[in-house]
């Protein structure tokens, strides 16, 4: 996986680096002290990054950033330094960084909503795309340009609603994004013949109108496929992304939900370049394939039960585990029998090993502290607790 601290290792480019962060340093002073639109932000920043990168080519292009071995082919080109990521790093050992931050420093340092203390997403969107800490006023314009955006097309919303309740969710999100296309600006641009130095433009404008628009998909699927078609909330143009994103879901009065969804939409935001989803979207972008195009093709990566199907697979097993189980307390030792049941009969134990990290994972860790201060008695989280407790030992000793 390739990051731009692998290539900061070269010698010279750290001077590079160097005069790149000053900039940042000063650019953040500079434009945090007032209202700032996130495209005009980015109109001033796309000829300096265009720079930047005419001159890393020119000094460093000849430059060899590691070895390709056999296992490396053949492994799904794990370890190999293939692209350029600046969003985030992904270390084995101390987990994702966003923009050189870490999550408890995000947690620290991004702006929240006024009713929690949870990083708001827009925060943690507006430092991936500038590498800035945005202030409390652009993170409110940007949840404020997300409403906006947030409406359907009637056609979207009639083919969602006849979708069989069947049909997985995943499969849902994806035939809806790919529909969207239609309302694509820049695959119309292109058609136009927009000039390449121009594509940005329409490429942001569909971003933000996707971005704007998946609370309201993934709310119409959740309560077709799990209400029974029931009405979807309409979006509130003076709430946060989270805060809509659980009035779709049903769940807009319960506040500790709203964080909740705040602090997983955050972390969850970004996790370097080559794991599947991400990978996939840059490639198929590569080709010239509008946000929605590439998106859908990202969804379709994720919908695998290697990559973001696990999160389903995990509760499942856990479901699973505590029905079996009797759905009581139960001790260390029926857990670890239980463990080595599922080991023996030639399955794995969903939400245990990483392609990546070595350590426990830092986003896991979060939601540990979330859960230990809101809901510490729940019986699942008690469950999910002893698990984490005891089944690291069982996969080091099998």
């Amino acid at each position: 996986m390739a990051s731009l601290r692998a290539a900061f290792s070269l010698p010279g480019l750290s001077k590079v680096a160097t005069r790149h962060n000053t900039f940042a340093a000063t650019a953040i002073r500079a434009y945090s002290t007032k209202p700032q639109g996130l495209k005009d932000r980015l109109r001033e920043l796309i000829p300096e990054k265009r720079e930047e990168v005419k001159q890393v080519k020119a000094e460093f292009g000849s430059k060899v950033l590691g070895e390709t071995t056999v296992d490396m082919a053949y492994g799904g080109m794990r370890g190999i330094k293939g692209l350029i990521w600046e969003g985030s790093v992904l270390d084995s050992e101390e987990g994702i960084r966003f923009r050189g931050k870490t999550i408890p420093e995000c947690q620290q340092e991004l702006p929240s909503a006024k009713d929690g203390k949870e990083p708001l997403p827009e925060s943690l969107f507006w430092l991936l795309v500038t590498g800035e800490v945005p202030t409390d006023e652009q993170v409110r314009g940007l949840s404020a340009e997300w409403a906006a955006r947030a409406t359907l097309p009637s056609f979207v919303e009639d083919l969602l609603d006849r979708c069989p309740n069947t049909l997985h969710p995943m499969s849902q999100f994806s035939l809806a994004v790919t529909a969207l296309q239609h309302e694509s600006q820049f695959a119309k641009a292109y058609q136009n013949g927009v000039g390449k130095l121009e594509y940005w433009d329409t490429t942001f404008e569909d971003s933000m109108d996707l971005i704007a628009k998946l609370p309201n998909i993934a709310g119409r699927i959740y309560q077709n496929v799990f209400r029974n078609g029931a009405k979807v909330a309409p979006i509130d143009v003076n709430k946060d992304y989270s805060a809509n994103l659980a009035s779709l879901l049903g769940f807009g009065d319960n506040k500790e939900f709203v964080e909740l969804m705040r602090l997983y939409l955050t972390i969850h935001s970004d996790h370097e370049g080559g794991n599947v989803s991400a990978h996939t979207t840059h490639l198929v972008g590569s080709a010239l394939s509008d946000p929605y195009l590439s998106f859908a093709a990202g969804l379709n990566g994720l919908a695998g039960p290697l990559h973001g199907l696990a999160n389903q697979e995990v509760l499942r097993w856990i479901t699973k585990m505590r029905e079996e189980l009797g759905g009581k307390d139960v001790s260390d030792d029926t857990i670890k029998e239980y463990v080595w049941k599922t080991l023996k009969s030639g399955q794995v134990v969903p939400g245990y090993g990483h392609a990546v990290l070595r350590k426990t994972d830092p986003r896991y860790s979060c939601q540990r502290e979330f859960a230990l201060k809101h809901i510490p008695n729940d019986p699942l989280f008690k469950l999910v607790s002893q698990i984490y407790t005891v089944a690291p030992g069982i996969l080091l000793e099998h």
